[in-house]
């Protein structure tokens, strides 16, 4: 059995940036249009609790960095749910076909909900089949747009009970 443990770093810290940096260039190359995808690293003071929470996943002492993602608070969605964005869910190809993504959803869902979130959204572009395919085996429905991300394609809730 696959043990996961994850690990609160800022996201502007080395290894969270070495991380988002491999997560940001396998998004350039693989990019239906790699001119037109924008990146930007996240503002750390969004992923500080109690606003959020960047995670890092390791496997051991020996194992670390398999995975990435963070949660940030958000305004609040309609009939004043109290929306926690998921931002960032990054797998790296060592980590693959391990779990890993499903389990750190999950534990970012946890966090968001420690946080008081009622609601969990998340975007993501067509070119992600199996991060889409992850949130919809999740829990996730299609949702209107909430935000203006001009690299996403599709977005996600789904109410964190």
């Amino acid at each position: 059995m696959l043990v996961v443990h994850y690990r609160e770093l800022p996201v502007d810290a080395p290894e969270a940036h070495a991380l988002l940096d491999a997560y940001f260039t396998e998004r350039i190359a693989t990019f239906p249009d790699p001119v037109g995808y924008k990146t930007a690293f996240p503002d750390a003071s969004l992923f500080t609790p109690p606003h959020g929470v960047f995670v890092v996943v390791d496997l051991s002492d020996d194992e670390r960095g398999f995975a990435c993602g963070g949660v940030r608070r958000i305004r609040d969605g309609a009939a004043g749910k109290v929306q926690y964005e998921i931002k960032h869910l990054f797998v790296a190809p060592s980590g693959r076909g391990r779990g890993l993504g499903k389990a750190l959803l999950g534990e970012l869902e946890r966090r968001a909900r420690a946080f008081g979130a009622t609601e969990a959204v998340l975007d993501t572009n067509d070119s992600l089949t199996a991060a889409g395919g992850l949130y919809r085996a999740s829990g996730y429905a299609t949702i209107e747009p909430y935000n203006d991300n001009p690299n996403a394609t599709h977005w996600y809730a789904k109410p964190l009970l």
